[in-house]
């Protein structure tokens, strides 16, 4: 198994972080406009939709909330999406470093490291950066206005 492993670190406290993982319009402000929950984003055992249109089909993600710990932790599991995705899981770890909350960003589970997962990691920096952009600018570059960094978007 591999895993794609990030740092960032963003000028606000925990819990603005954890608002913008685990509230709809948080993560609609950061990732994808098209963001769904069936319940509460911020629910274990809710299920969010997340859609990018233009990219290749299934266009989007479903993911299971595993774990929420308020200003620490996000935890879901892909349920539904591309077969290199589903089973893998999202964390987000979130800590206080002097006037910093570092997330520690990780998507594991992936079988084996395929052209799919490097395109993803650099997605998922760029997504990363748009979530430090909201948080402490008040507008992030969810999709469709992320930067494009191949033909699969």
């Amino acid at each position: 198994m591999v895993d794609i492993l990030h740092r960032v670190g963003a000028t606000v406290s925990p819990a603005e972080v954890y608002a913008a993982l685990t509230t709809t319009d948080g993560l609609a402000g950061w990732w994808t406009e098209d963001t769904k929950a069936e319940g509460d984003a911020g629910e274990v055992g809710g299920i969010i939709r997340f859609r990018f249109a233009g990219a290749p089909e299934p266009a989007g993600f479903d993911m299971l909330v595993r774990d929420l710990r308020p200003g620490e932790r996000v935890l879901w599991e892909v349920v539904d999406g591309p077969d290199e995705w589903i089973g893998t899981e999202v964390a987000f770890e979130l800590s206080q470093e002097d006037d910093f909350t570092i997330v520690m960003f990780a998507h594991s589970g992936w079988r084996e490291a395929v052209p799919f997962m490097n395109h993803c990691s650099t997605k998922w920096a760029t997504f990363l950066m748009s979530l430090k952009q909201l948080v402490e600018t008040g507008s992030g570059q969810p999709a469709p206005h992320d930067v494009q960094v191949s033909n699969w978007h």
